[in-house]
């Protein structure tokens, strides 16, 4: 899966959960499509401090999916609005809350 595109998503569904500066960042990263000097260049900080940033964030949204599956569920709800077939759907939905 793209890196990027992943992030996004998690970001979306996380990010009231960061700290509310280095959630800004992420999203100039991310969002904006700004570049680590840029980000830098704008908060007056080293590109290295941003970089670093960008990376802890990126290992919490990790660590709240592997916690939560808020993306995962996500995709799975996703794939049943795609079924026409009720039985095949409700499986599905029996499964999510099943946690599988």
């Amino acid at each position: 899966m793209d890196k990027f595109f992943y992030y996004n998503n998690l970001y979306l569904l996380y990010k009231g959960l960061l700290k509310e500066s280095n959630s800004e960042i992420f999203d100039l990263y991310y969002g904006e499509n700004m570049t680590m000097q840029e980000i830098a260049d704008y908060k007056q900080v080293s590109k290295s401090r941003i970089g670093l940033i960008i990376k802890n964030v990126e290992k919490k949204l990790d660590n709240y999916e592997n916690s939560l599956h808020l993306y995962r569920t996500n995709l799975k709800l996703r794939a049943l609005l795609e079924l026409k077939d009720s039985q095949s759907i409700k499986k599905g939905i029996t499964n999510i809350l099943k946690g599988e």
